[in-house]
C-alpha cells in the first residue's frame, strides 16, 4: 500500500469491508489480560488454542504456526514423505501455486499439478484424468478466487474419496473454512472429517492477529511441528497471536450464518443496480466478487471521492479483467459489513461504478 493510500485509509472512520478498520489498539485489546504465555510455542495459551482447534475440527491434534505459507508447505511435505511420490494436485488458483514463490518446490521438493479450469471449481472428471501417482489432493473451501464458491457436498465427498482410493492424502486449504461452514450449514468438524489434515487461518474472517493452525493425526501434526522449527517459525513467544485468535474465534464462528444472510441480502439488493454483477449469485459463503461496469481509473477516482466525502473506507483500487470496461473487487462480509444496512452498502457500491 503506497503512502497516499495509507494516509487516506488512516483518515477514514469506518468501512464496510470485512472486519473493518482494525487499528492496533483493537488488536491488542483482543489479547486477554490474564493470558498465560508460551515458551517457544510450548504451553500457555498456544497449547490452549491448539487443543481448542483440534476439538473444534474433530482431529486428534493441532499445531499453531505464524503463517499459512509455512503451514501448508510443511503439511504437504509430510504427506509426500509418507508416500512414494511428490505430486500434489490442486486447483489452478491454489495459493501455493500462485502466491508463494514456488516454495513448495524449492523448499519441499514437491511437484504441483493444477487440474481443471481457472473459471470453475474442480470436478471429479478433472481428477479421474490424472494418471500419475499422487501424494496429496488439496481442496480450497471456499474457492476465494471464484468469489467464495463451494462445491456441492456430494461432489466434495466424491473428490475426497477419489484421493483416498488412490492412496493419496486429502488436505483442506481452510483459510476461510469458517465461512464455508456457514455455506454448508455444517459444523467445522463435519467438514474437516472429509480431510486428513486441515489448515485454518485466524487473521482473515476471524480478524485476529496473524497466525494459523494445522490439525490432523497426531503423528502428522508432530512432524509439522518439527518443520515449524526448521523453517524458523517456532518463535520465542507466540502467545500474542494465539491469545488474539482464542479470544475472537468462537464469537466470529457463531456470527458466520448472520454474515452469510447479510451477504445474500446485499446481493439481492444489487440485482436492481445496473452495472454491478455478483459472483457467485447468490453468494454461497459470506463473501462475493463484484464486477463493476467501469474502468480502473474511474473506479479509483470514485473510491477516493467516497472516502473523502464520507470517511468510509472502500477498496482504493480494483482488479482488471479481460474487459477494459469491467473491474473486479472482493467483498468479504464481516463485523464491519454487518454494521451497515444492505441498502446503504448498495448505495455506496453504486457510486463506485459511475
Amino acid at each position: 500500500m503506497d503512502d497516499d493510500i495509507s494516509a487516506r485509509r488512516a483518515a477514514c472512520t469506518d468501512s464496510l469491508l470485512g472486519n473493518g478498520l482494525v487499528r492496533p489498539p483493537e488488536l491488542i485489546a483482543s489479547i486477554a489480560a490474564d493470558v498465560t504465555p508460551d515458551l517457544y510455542g510450548e504451553g500457555g495459551v498456544v497449547a490452549e488454542l491448539e487443543q481448542h482447534v483440534a476439538e473444534l475440527l474433530g482431529k486428534p491434534a493441532a499445531v499453531f504456526l505464524p503463517s499459512g505459507t509455512m503451514a501448508q508447505g510443511a503439511t504437504l511435505r509430510v504427506h509426500a514423505d509418507r508416500r512414494t511420490n511428490r505430486t500434489v494436485v490442486w486447483h489452478p488458483y491454489s495459493h501455493l501455486e500462485r502466491h508463494e514463490g514456488q516454495g513448495y518446490a524449492r523448499l519441499h521438493q514437491l511437484v504441483g499439478r493444477p487440474v481443471g479450469d481457472f473459471a470453475r471449481l474442480i470436478r471429479l472428471d478433472d481428477l479421474t484424468g490424472v494418471a500419475e501417482p499422487v501424494a496429496a489432493l488439496v481442496l480450497e473451501l471456499p474457492q476465494r478466487d471464484l468469489g467464495g464458491a463451494l462445491p456441492a457436498w456430494d461432489d466434495l465427498i466424491a473428490q475426497t474419496s477419489w484421493a483416498r482410493d488412490r492412496g493419496a492424502a486429502v488436505h483442506l486449504d481452510g483459510a476461510r473454512l469458517w465461512e464455508a461452514c456457514a455455506g454448508y450449514e455444517r459444523s467445522p468438524a463435519d467438514v474437516a472429517a472429509l480431510f486428513d489434515t486441515v489448515y485454518v487461518s485466524f487473521y482473515k474472517g476471524i480478524g485476529a492477529l496473524p497466525g494459523c493452525c494445522v490439525a490432523g493425526p497426531a503423528d502428522d501434526v508432530a512432524q509439522v511441528r518439527e518443520w515449524r522449527g526448521r523453517l524458523g517459525g517456532t518463535l520465542f513467544a507466540m502467545w500474542p497471536a494465539a491469545a488474539s485468535a482464542l479470544g475472537l474465534l468462537d464469537a466470529s464462528l457463531a456470527e458466520m450464518p448472520a454474515r452469510l444472510a447479510h451477504a445474500r441480502a446485499v446481493a439481492a439488493a444489487l440485482a436492481e443496480v445496473p452495472g454491478i454483477r455478483v459472483v457467485p449469485d447468490p453468494p454461497q459463503t459470506p463473501m462475493m466478487h463484484l464486477l463493476f461496469g467501469t474502468t480502473v481509473e474511474r473506479f479509483r477516482e470514485n473510491a477516493e471521492r467516497i472516502s473523502a466525502e464520507t470517511g468510509l473506507w472502500v477498496w482504493p483500487n480494483a482488479f482488471e479483467t479481460d474487459d477494459p470496461d469491467v473491474v473486479r473487487c472482493e467483498l468479504s462480509v464481516g463485523r464491519a459489513t454487518l454494521r451497515h444496512k444492505p441498502e446503504t452498502i448498495v448505495e455506496i457500491l453504486a457510486g463506485l461504478r459511475c
